[in-house]
C-alpha cells in the first residue's frame, strides 16, 4: 500500500524547532554527536517500505535522524536539511563517496559515471560533458518532435475506436524510443533488423530490477560492441547522435574512450534516460487526469503557443507546461533517496558525522518538508514560478541531485518531457481508467526508482 502522508506530530515539530536553533547555533559551540533514532534496528534503503519507515521517522525525529542497520553494521543517518544537501553534494562533495545501493547498480550498469569515482569518475565527466551542452541538445528537437508524432498518431487510432491506453507502458516504449534513437540514430534499425525485435524493449517489458534482470540487460552489450565496431570500420557513415559524439570524445592527453568505457556509458545513457523520464511523465498524467484546473491552465497555455517548433528555447517559453513538469518532480522524484559515505568524519545539520557514516540524503521527504514547502501534499505546479523559485532554499529541491554529480542529462530530460506534454495535450485530455480511479489512493514503490505499484490505464478524449 501506499506510505500515508506523513503528518508532523508535535514532538516532530519540535524536533524540528530544536535542529533549526542548533543550526543557527552552529558557529557558536561544539557540534553534537549523535541524532535522535529508533530503538529498532533496520536495513534503511535495502527493504521494500524503506520510505514509509522513513517517513514515519522524519515525523517522530525531525530532520536528523540515525537508524543501526545491522545487515551493513554500521549507523545510517537520514538527513532532511537543504544546507546540509549542499553541503554533502557541494561544497564537502570529497568528503563523500558512492553510498548504500550502488554494488547493486554497478551490476546493471558498470563503472559509468553514476557508480564510478575519483580521478576515472572525473575523466570521463569531462569527456561526456560537451555532448549534452545546449546547442547540441537543441539538435535534438526534431527527433524528440518525430517520435512523439509517431506515438500520437498511434493513440489517434485507440481514440477513433474508443480504446483506453496504458499510459505506463506508453511512456516507457516513447522515452525509450527516443533515448535509443539519440544514441544509436540508424544503427538502432540495423540492431532491430538482425535481432528481428528491438534488442532493449527488455526494459520495457520486464518491470522487475533484480539480478537476472540486471544480467539479461548486460547481454545487451553485445550490440553496442557491435555498433562500436560498425563504427570504426566506416568512420564517416553516421549521422549525428550521443555514440558518435562519445567516440570522439578525447580526454586531456588525447585519448578516447576504450570500448569497455564507451559500453558503460552507453549502457548507463538508456537506462538512466529511459526510466526516470518515463516515471515522470507516468506521474505527470496521474496528476493532470486528477487536477482539472491545472489541466485547463496547461491548455490554456498551449492555446496561445507556438505548435511546429520543436526548439529548446521554444519549448522552455512553455512556463505553466514546465512548472508541470517540476512539481511532478518535487512530489515523485523518480530519485526518492541520494545515498553517500563520509571518508573522514564531518558536521551536519548541527550533528558530528563519524567517518565511514551512511548518509541518506533524500529528495522525497525534502521536497515536502512543511518548513520549506506550503501545503507540501498538494500539487500546485506555481510554485516554480522565478519568483517563487528565488524565495525557497535553493537545496529545498534536488531531483537531478547537485554539486559536480549533478546529472548531466537535466536538461535533455526537461526538454523531452516538456515537449511530450505540449504536443500530447494540444490534441487530448487523458481521463483515469476506469473513472472511479481517480477517487482511489494511489499506490506506489519505492525500490531504484519511485514510480506507481501498477500500471495506470487511460482514456483518450479527443479535443
Amino acid at each position: 500500500m501506499t506510505p500515508p502522508p506523513y503528518r508532523i506530530t508535535p514532538a516532530g515539530h519540535h524536533a524540528i524547532r530544536k535542529i533549526q536553533h542548533a543550526q543557527d547555533m552552529e558557529p557558536h559551540r561544539a557540534k553534537r554527536s549523535a541524532p535522535p533514532g529508533p530503538t529498532e534496528q533496520f536495513d534503511i534503503g535495502s527493504a521494500a517500505d524503506s520510505l514509509q519507515r522513513m517517513q514515519q521517522y522524519f515525523a517522530q525525529f525531525g530532520d536528523v535522524f540515525r537508524v543501526y542497520a545491522p545487515g551493513r553494521r554500521r549507523d545510517t543517518w537520514v538527513v532532511s536539511n537543504p544546507d546540509a544537501v549542499k553541503r554533502v553534494l557541494v561544497t564537502n562533495h570529497r568528503n563523500y563517496t558512492k553510498g548504500v545501493g550502488m554494488d547493486r547498480v554497478k551490476i546493471l550498469l558498470g563503472n559509468g559515471i553514476i557508480v564510478s569515482e575519483g580521478e576515472f569518475w572525473r575523466r570521463q565527466r569531462r569527456m561526456i560533458q560537451p555532448a549534452f551542452h545546449r546547442r547540441v541538445i537543441e539538435r535534438f528537437g526534431a527527433l524528440i518532435a518525430q517520435c512523439n508524432q509517431q506515438r500520437l498518431e498511434l493513440w489517434e487510432r485507440k481514440a477513433a475506436q474508443q480504446q483506453s491506453i496504458n499510459i505506463t507502458a506508453e511512456m516507457s516504449e516513447l522515452t525509450l524510443e527516443i533515448v535509443l534513437r539519440s544514441i544509436f540514430g540508424r544503427d538502432l534499425d540495423l540492431m532491430t533488423d538482425a535481432a528481428g525485435d528491438n534488442p532493449f524493449a527488455v526494459v520495457t517489458r520486464e518491470p522487475a530490477r533484480n539480478l537476472p534482470f540486471a544480467f539479461r540487460f548486460r547481454s545487451l552489450t553485445k550490440h553496442v560492441i557491435e555498433a562500436i565496431q560498425r563504427r570504426r570500420a566506416v568512420p564517416d557513415e553516421h549521422d549525428f547522435d550521443f555514440l558518435g559524439m562519445l567516440m570522439s570524445a578525447v580526454d586531456d592527453d588525447g585519448l578516447p574512450m576504450s570500448e569497455r568505457e564507451l559500453v558503460d556509458e552507453i549502457m548507463t545513457l538508456i537506462v538512466a534516460g529511459h526510466e526516470t523520464t518515463a516515471s515522470v511523465l507516468n506521474w505527470a498524467w496521474y496528476l493532470l487526469a486528477t487536477h482539472p484546473q491545472a489541466e485547463a491552465a496547461l491548455h490554456a497555455e498551449l492555446a496561445v503557443a507556438p505548435s511546429t517548433d520543436p526548439s529548446l528555447k521554444a519549448t522552455e517559453s512553455l512556463a505553466y507546461t514546465s512548472q508541470i513538469v517540476h512539481e511532478a518532480l518535487r512530489l515523485y522524484p523518480p530519485v526518492w533517496v541520494v545515498t553517500r559515505r563520509t571518508i573522514e568524519a564531518d558536521h551536519l545539520a548541527g550533528y558530528a558525522v563519524p567517518a565511514g557514516t551512511d548518509v541518506f540524503l533524500s529528495p522525497y521527504l525534502i521536497h515536502r518538508h512543511p518548513a520549506h514547502w506550503d501545503d507540501p501534499e498538494s500539487f500546485r505546479p506555481e510554485r516554480f514560478t522565478a519568483e517563487a523559485e528565488q524565495a525557497r532554499h535553493r537545496y529545498a529541491y534536488f531531483p537531478f541531485a547537485a554539486g559536480p554529480r549533478h546529472c548531466v542529462g537535466e536538461t535533455f530530460a526537461v526538454f523531452e518531457m516538456v515537449m511530450h506534454l505540449s504536443m500530447a495535450a494540444r490534441r487530448f485530455r487523458l481521463h483515469l481508467h476506469p473513472p472511479e480511479a481517480a477517487q482511489q489512493p494511489i499506490e506506489f514503490e519505492a525500490l531504484i526508482n519511485l514510480r506507481t505499484q501498477r500500471d495506470l490505464h487511460m482514456r483518450l478524449q479527443r479535443r
